[in-house]
């Protein structure tokens, strides 16, 4: 990631995640909403995670899907930010081998272009 407070920033302030411990020394920060934990370290911070090379945005083709209590309570956060939704909340229906399931849904980008589909 660019930039740990700019994360921080969205991932605790916007979308409602913990900080579970951080590592200022590092640009390090742990975090979990319900079952889902994230971490984050800035870019040149100190261990390199890097497997190629790195071009804006980082997300590109990853979807992460994050289930939450309330995915309207979210959603009216997010708006309430003015973050445009990648993909506005919906009902959608998938197939799933024989059968049909369903998601109410929305996408959010972060910061660094990752795509985090909560439902």
């Amino acid at each position: 990631m660019k930039d740990v407070n700019q994360t921080r920033q969205f991932y605790v302030g916007v979308l409602g995640f913990e900080v579970l411990f951080e590592r200022p020394e590092d640009k390090f920060i742990y975090t979990q909403r319900g079952n889902a934990r994230m971490m984050f370290e800035e870019l040149g911070a100190s261990r390199e995670w890097i497997t190629g090379d790195l071009l804006y945005p980082y997300g590109r083709g990853i979807n992460f899907q994050i289930e939450v209590e309330s995915v309207d309570e979210l959603y009216k956060r997010v708006e309430a930010e003015r973050i445009t939704a990648f993909l506005p909340l919906e009902d959608e229906w998938y197939r799933k081998n024989d059968v049909h399931v369903g998601n109410r849904q929305f996408i959010v980008q972060d910061p660094d272009g990752y795509l985090l589909r909560f439902f």
